[in-house]
């Protein structure tokens, strides 16, 4: 296993103060690996909750609690694995019941949809639960995965390391993370083609599958059409009424298989910030996906980055997810558009200050004017401004040139 050591501190940190862990994100990221990587200091015990024989133990606490007693330990001292625990009903009260009336029991769930769990466990177990998000690989975790050696060589690397020292097998290795995106499994195979094959297999066997459970047969097509639209939308404003025309679906439907597209991990919609301005954008959301290398499978093209028309589009959504994964959970993430057409790409709040990031898929050799972005931070007193480029590092009037494959350098080290 390679280490993904922010994680792995995540779960010991929670394991503190609280019994109960959800590893919760899409199919394939990595949540069964990093829950059997994880380092155990007693006796544990996996089970696995798409088993029909599994979902059985548990319609019952003392069927659940006597079978543990004999396959864990007696006392239930130790650690319980449940690998997609969505699948057994009503499964967050047994787990109360399981923790509470045995104090040295720990349990560790994954979960590939939160449709239900995020209220299930919150209402079942509130106070004793921590639920930890589980994304793609992040571009320092793909460096990592793909070579060791280059990934130590990246580690010396600073926030305010020179473009030009940057080694260019990273350069080179970032647009292959554009293309293909973060998925470990995509992360781990050298071949392309096979890279391909694998993200069109993620697609049908599982995205696609999962779908049918929730999408209507009358609406197949319909849903079908729109995610393909949806790809194409990347950092765009969505507009719900344009796309349910566009689609063929009634415009509930279309809101309803948002909400069943974000709730999956497929796509992420945020928030507009506002101020007290009038031509203030504050109603539509824009869109990006969680995977990129999953956004082209659906997008049908794994064209070089540089010759691509949506290189911009696929730039920005490769800024929003090294923001989404390397900020600190407490950070929510927001745009700013006005209605003439001034526009920050992401603003990081934490609720005490302030981060302001701009996109640009360029190779910038000096600075350049954003008059959207000196306004803006003037106006709001933001300390923090980064236009993210593809290789110029330096600071001018405080807004700091960032090369993209250093976006992790700017947020300290859980």
């Amino acid at each position: 296993m390679i280490p993904r050591e922010n994680y792995l501190l995540q779960i010991k940190r929670a394991f503190k103060t609280v019994p109960v862990v959800v590893l919760i994100g899409a199919r394939q990221v990595g949540k069964t690996t990093l829950m059997n990587g994880y380092t155990y200091n007693a006796d544990k015990f996996f089970l696995n909750g798409q088993n029909p024989e599994v979902i059985e133990l548990f319609s019952d606490y003392s069927t659940i609690e006597n079978y543990l007693k004999i396959h864990l330990n007696k006392p239930l001292n130790g650690y319980l694995l449940i690998d997609e625990f969505q699948f057994i009903q009503d499964i967050s009260t047994i787990m109360k019941l399981l923790t509470d009336n045995h104090n040295h029991l720990k349990i560790i769930t994954t979960g590939s949809s939160s449709l239900d769990i995020i209220q299930q466990v919150e209402e079942s177990l509130a106070g004793r639960v921590r639920l930890i998000n589980v994304y793609p690989l992040s571009f320092p975790e793909y460096i990592r995965f793909q070579d060791n050696e280059l990934y130590e060589l990246y580690s010396k690397y600073s926030s305010h390391t020179e473009g030009k020292i940057i080694s260019n097998q990273i350069k080179l290795m970032e647009f292959d993370y554009l293309t293909f995106g973060g998925l470990p499994r995509v992360a781990l195979t050298k071949s392309k083609s096979e890279k391909i094959n694998l993200l069109n297999d993620i697609y049908q066997t599982y995205l696609l599958r999962d779908v049918k459970a929730y999408v209507k047969n009358q609406d197949s097509v319909g849903f079908n059409k729109m995610l393909r639209l949806l790809s194409s939308q990347i950092g765009n404003l969505l507009n719900t009424n344009a796309l349910s025309r566009s689609s063929g679906l009634n415009y509930k439907k279309t809101a309803d298989y948002l909400y069943l597209l974000e709730q999956m991990f497929i796509i992420k919609q945020i928030e507009p910030y506002f101020t007290n301005q009038k031509n203030t954008i504050t109603k539509m959301k824009k869109i990006y996906f969680y995977d990129t290398g999953l956004r082209n499978m659906i997008y049908n093209s794994f064209n070089d980055i540089t010759i691509r028309t949506d290189n911009g589009a696929l730039f920005e959504n490769y800024v929003f997810l090294e923001l989404m994964k390397n900020a600190p959970p407490y950070f929510v993430i927001k745009f700013y558009r006005t209605k003439d057409g001034a526009e920050i790409n992401f603003i990081l709040d934490d609720m005490t200050k302030k981060k302001i990031f701009e996109a640009k898929f360029k190779n910038l050799e000096k600075p350049i004017k954003v008059k959207s972005l000196t306004d803006f931070r003037s106006k709001e007193n933001i300390k923090e401004t980064f236009l993210v480029n593809q290789n110029l590092n330096t600071v001018q009037h405080d807004i700091h040139y960032l090369p993209s494959c250093l976006i992790s350098k700017t947020f300290r080290v859980l």
